[in-house]
């Protein structure tokens, strides 16, 4: 059997990506994002694609963020990693976008961990798994309890601030991990720099308040580079316990729908029940599973 060839694509050669079988309907999953070519990457042996990988960042970015579709055909894991190992811009996650129960599901389990194998073989490690949510007008708005009172914060700082105490306690995988390298000021600035990346207007940010004026948490109506998104929903600690993230999510959800939004994306860790929880309740229909994984440093030697 020939050594693969990795080829990083163009214009004229990006038609290779789509040569390769898709049992867990990625093309499907990816229809509205958008990749560059030269951000493509296959790996060929006799002249057939046997992996491919599609760098993802905004369209300004000179740098790719992550991986977010990685492929690789049945028995082919090493020549996977090798195209991940290989790669120009090396990225610390790695995100998987599979079917709903794709569990159950034996030739969806199999391809789903042919991928992990390549993925961990390239030095990468599993993070989390996520609901992918997709909200269109068909499931109807969500009841609004009408409890909190949820108005615009010019104030970054008060963002911050928030965001400190709320990943104080998480259950976000994310989060945490941030938490982890830099403690809560670096997890709550990476909120705020995602946020202020995101095209959609700072002034879609909004806080909540009891009728007495008692803080109780924030949430993000966003938009980033393909579609509308509840980007965050948080609770402060001392305020949980209450349900305020459902009225968060449905206060979120109309904002967005009363600007226009026909389609809204949403996504939370699986082992935040809470969350799944509110999305459920709020009528979010789960579209996808998200399986992420994350550099293992202790295997590639790159520095936190």
């Amino acid at each position: 059997m020939t050594d693969p060839v990795i080829q990083t694509l163009d214009e004229h050669t990006v038609h290779l990506f789509d040569t390769l079988p898709d049992p867990l309907h990625a093309a499907e999953a990816h229809r509205q994002t958008r990749h560059r070519p030269d951000w493509k990457r296959v790996a060929l042996r006799d002249g057939t694609v046997v992996a491919r990988a599609a760098w993802w960042g905004g369209p300004d970015d000179p740098r790719p963020r992550t991986v977010d579709w990685f492929d690789v055909a049945e028995g082919e894991e090493a020549a996977g990693a090798a195209l991940l190992r290989s790669a120009p811009w090396p990225v610390d996650d790695l995100e998987f976008s599979l079917p709903a129960g794709w569990r159950d599901v034996p030739a969806q389990r199999t391809a789903a961990e042919t991928r992990f194998a390549a993925a961990r073989a390239a030095g990468y490690r599993h993070l989390v798994d996520r609901y992918v949510y997709r909200w269109t007008p068909r499931c109807g708005l969500p009841e609004r309890p009408r409890r909190l009172v949820h108005r615009a914060e010019p104030d970054d700082a008060v963002f911050f601030d928030a965001l400190r105490r709320i990943h104080s306690v998480t259950l976000d995988a994310h989060a945490r991990r941030a938490v982890a390298k830099g403690g809560v000021e670096l997890a709550a600035q990476e909120e705020i720099d995602f946020f202020r990346w995101c095209p959609s207007p700072r002034e879609w940010w909004q806080v909540a308040h009891t009728p007495q004026g008692e803080p109780v948490g924030i949430h993000i109506p966003a938009h980033n580079p393909q579609r509308p998104c509840i980007g965050f929903i948080g609770v402060l600690p001392e305020q949980r316990g209450h349900g305020y993230g459902y009225d968060l999510l449905a206060e979120c959800t109309h904002f967005l729908a009363e600007r226009g939004a026909d389609t809204i994306a949403a996504a939370t860790d699986q082992g935040n029940l809470p969350m799944a929880g509110h999305f459920a309740r709020a009528g979010y229909p789960v579209l996808r599973e998200r399986v992420h994984f994350q550099i293992d440093t202790a295997v590639v030697g790159r520095d936190e």
